[in-house]
Parts: structure tokens; sequence; C-alpha cells
């Protein structure tokens, strides 16, 4: 005799599977949650230790990131402690929450969460390349320290008072009031001048006089002048050189020495040249502009086409100058 029981078993089941239709099994959806739920609650203790694991580590980050800063301070480098600061709050951070992952989840092993984060990192390495090349070369300058912020310096054309050195670039203020952002990769791959390296900073300029004028006499004029002001340093000591004989004066070359800043630079320049003009015209001594000759001549002499008598430009060495070619002409009639 047939087993019904199976039969209609199987008869049901084909007809709740029909084809293209979607069955909902509220049952099996609920005891999937409730699955997750138990498994939530056993992990309830180890997320708990998670948490109180990362808010050490988090704790412990704020406290090295302060104690650097601070010890950045003593040495007068707040800027290099700040960055060096992030660094390591970020690194302990990283570190914690490694560590609370590992707690929540068991089965997971440290060494498979570093090789994975190492893998990682070189494809985040290439895609933020520029990023972390600007900050290295951010923190290589806080370190090696080759200018300081207030120092004022030039780079790739630009110029202007450092205001920060950040991770990313350095900040400068021209001395006109803009902001300029230069990537610390720039920097540190290029040639920079720092103009307040140093305490004092020389200017120079060129002065023409006469050829008339003595260069003694207009020399000590001129270094009496720069004397009377007062912002131009005594030690070292004004210069001033004959430096060329040009062709309508004789090029005194004019040095001075200031503070290096440049709104120092820049007032004394300008009273170091209205002293030497005021002293040169109480001195008489002239500062003359550029002068040009021209000669002209008929070119209808005598001695046009004779190679040897003809002239060109001044007159020959002959008592007798040559007569025009129609002044000759009429004498001979």
């Amino acid at each position: 005799m047939p087993n019904l029981t199976s039969f209609d078993s199987s008869k049901n089941k084909s007809d709740n599977d029909i084809s293209n239709r979607i069955d909902f099994d509220f049952g099996e959806a609920v005891e999937r949650v409730d699955s997750w739920v138990d498994g939530g609650i056993q992990l309830l203790p180890n997320i708990g230790v998670a948490f109180v694991v990362f808010f050490i580590f988090y704790y412990v980050a704020r406290l090295a990131k302060t104690q650097t800063v601070k010890r950045a301070a003593r040495r007068n480098r707040i800027n290099l402690g700040e960055v060096l600061g992030g660094f390591v709050k970020w690194t302990v951070l990283l570190f914690g929450s490694l560590l609370a992952i590992t707690i929540v989840i068991p089965s997971l092993k440290p060494g498979d969460l570093i090789s994975g984060l190492g893998i990682s990192s070189v494809a985040i390495g290439f895609a933020f390349k520029d990023i972390l090349q600007n900050w290295l070369a951010g923190l290589l300058i806080l370190i090696r320290q080759p200018f300081s912020i207030n120092d004022q310096i030039e780079v790739n054309g630009h110029e202007g008072t450092v205001e920060r050195i950040e991770t990313r670039a350095t900040i400068l203020k021209t001395y006109d009031g803009v902001r300029i952002v230069i990537p610390n990769s720039d920097i540190y791959t290029n040639a920079v001048t720092v103009k307040t390296a140093y305490g004092l900073r020389r200017s120079e300029y060129d002065v023409g006089i006469g050829y008339g004028d003595g260069i003694d006499n207009a020399c000590e004029v001129i270094l009496k002048a720069i004397s009377s002001v007062s912002e131009v340093k005594v030690d070292p000591l004004p210069q001033v050189l004959p430096w060329d004989l040009s062709a309508s004066w004789v090029t005194l070359k004019v040095r001075w020495w200031t503070k290096s800043r440049q709104a120092d630079v820049v007032a004394v320049h300008a009273k170091v040249l209205k002293a030497i003009k005021n002293a040169l015209d109480d001195a008489g001594i002239d500062m003359p502009y550029d002068t040009q000759v021209q000669l002209f001549h008929d070119q209808t002499e005598t001695t046009d086409g004779e190679r040897g008598a003809q002239r060109e430009g001044w007159p020959n060495s002959s008592d007798v100058a040559p007569k025009p070619r129609w002044k000759a002409e009429q004498i001979g009639k």
C-alpha cells in the first residue's frame, strides 16, 4: 500500500515551490535574527573590554601628544612638536584600534590585520604619493630647520615671511599682504634664500659721477653722507669703490649694512639715496646722464675715393684738412 503521507507532503512542497515566485519564510528570518542577537549577547563582554582598551589607548595617545608638544616647546620647536605629536597620537590610536578589534573578534589574528594593513598601505601610498611626499618633506624641514617661523625667505620666485610650516605646505605672507601656499616638497627640492638668516644684510647701489670730478673727493662726500643715516651700521663699515669707467660717467659702487628685515632694508635704502643726492649737489659734483656724440661730414671731399687719404669720422692727423669737393671745384674755375 503506498505511503500517502509522503505523497501529500511532496505534493504540498511542489505546490509551494512554484518557479519565479518569492517565498517569505518569516520563521527562518526570526530564527536568523535570534541567532544574531544571541551572538551579540555572547560578545557583549568582549565589546565592553574592547571599548575600555580603546579609551585607554585614546587617553594614552592624547597624553603622548601633549608631552611631545611640551618637550618641543622647551626647545622653541613648537611647530615640530605639533607635527610629531599628531603622528604619535595617530600611531597609538591605530595600534589601540587593532587590539580592540582582536578582542571583539578573537578568531581574527593580529598578524592577519598587520599583513592586510601592509598590503593596503602600499595602495594608499600610491594613491596619496604627493601628500605623503609633502608630509615627509615638511617633517624633514622641521627637524633640520633651514629656516624658522617669521624668517623671510625666497623660493621659486616667491618671497615673504614664513607664517606656518604645516604637514602639507609652508605658508608665506608677502610684503604686500598676500598669502602664498608652497608645497613642502618644492621647498625641500629647490634652492631657498633665507634673507633673515643673519642679523645684518648688505645693500649696494651704483652712483655715476662726471669724468671731470675727482674720484677721491666724491668717495669722501658719499661716505660722509652715508654715515649721516643713523640706521646704517658702522660695523662693518660702509664702502665706496671705483667700479667702472662707463661711456658717460665714472661708476662708484656704494655698499652699506643694515638690519636684515625687508622693512629695514627698504627704509634705509631710500634714506641713503636721498643723502647721497643732496651731498653731491651741495659739493658741486656732477651726476651725468647718458650722453651720445654724433659726427657728420658731407662725404664729398676731394679725397673721396682715395683710400690712403679718405677720412672716416674724425679728421686725420695731417695739418691741412682736405677741402670739400664743391669748394675745390670753385677754386679751379
